[in-house]
């Protein structure tokens, strides 16, 4: 099939997107869903026919997917998807909560209705979904809703971007934590106490329920490592 060069922004408005943008955005949704877990070998041939490419945009696409770590382009040999790399993880995780911790103060310290009624909104779709594991990839892209309301509520859409990239590793580990039992209820609990705390304009208090609610997924590292071996570097 032909992509489609274009996405959507926040409010549904149309931005344009190269082919190689669009090729790279399918391909990494793909790797941290773990539709391609670690191991797939990734045909540059292969890829521009299902997406309707020429190789250049492909070529491209893999070498971005390269930087955030998530493969490894071997010459003559092809490109494969990486295991997840435990220290980058904890590396990302440790600057993802540096991060949110103070978008979450700033909210709290001038909450913005309007901010408020669309993480409200998000959260209770995803309160919908909790404990169905058939929409698990839907409760996931809620969860990113979520997150991202959050950094545009502070004006810093592109920094979570930024941040977004280096992630990889840890949405995979997420991915795998995601159908234990409790987990969804979990992270909807969670949320909803975040979001609390900014609404009253407790800063302090928000700044402590992001920190425990990104601490969830790597207090369980060492189980999922146990039970998942091949999905992770030694």
């Amino acid at each position: 099939m032909a992509i489609i060069e274009q996405a959507f922004g926040e409010h549904g408005e149309k931005h344009p997107v190269s082919a190689a943008s669009a090729v790279y955005d399918a391909l990494r949704k793909k790797v941290v869903s773990l539709d391609h877990p670690p191991g797939t070998v990734l045909s540059r041939t292969a890829i521009a026919q299902e997406y309707g490419v020429s190789l250049t945009p492909v070529r491209e696409a893999l070498q971005r997917l390269e930087e955030d770590g998530l493969v490894r382009i071997m010459p003559q040999s092809g490109t494969v998807v990486k295991r997840i790399d435990v220290d980058q993880l904890r590396e990302t995780q440790f600057l993802r909560v540096a991060v949110e911790t103070e978008v979450v103060r700033r909210l709290a310290l001038d909450p913005d209705p309007e901010v408020i009624s669309r993480a409200r909104a998000i959260l209770n779709m995803q309160e919908a979904l909790q404990g169905d594991t058939a929409q698990m990839g839907l409760f996931n892209e809620l969860d990113r809703a979520f997150h991202r309301t959050l950094f545009a509520g502070v004006g810093m859409t592109n920094l979570q971007q930024i941040l977004i990239r280096r992630l990889g590793h840890l949405f995979r580990c997420q991915m795998l934590d995601l159908p234990s039992e409790g987990k969804m209820a979990d992270i909807v609990e969670k949320h909803w106490s975040i979001l609390q705390w900014i609404e009253q304009g407790d800063p302090d208090a928000a700044m402590e329920a992001i920190r425990v609610h990104l601490s969830g997924t790597i207090r369980r590292l060492d189980m999922l490592r146990e039970k998942y071996p091949e999905f992770f570097s030694s």
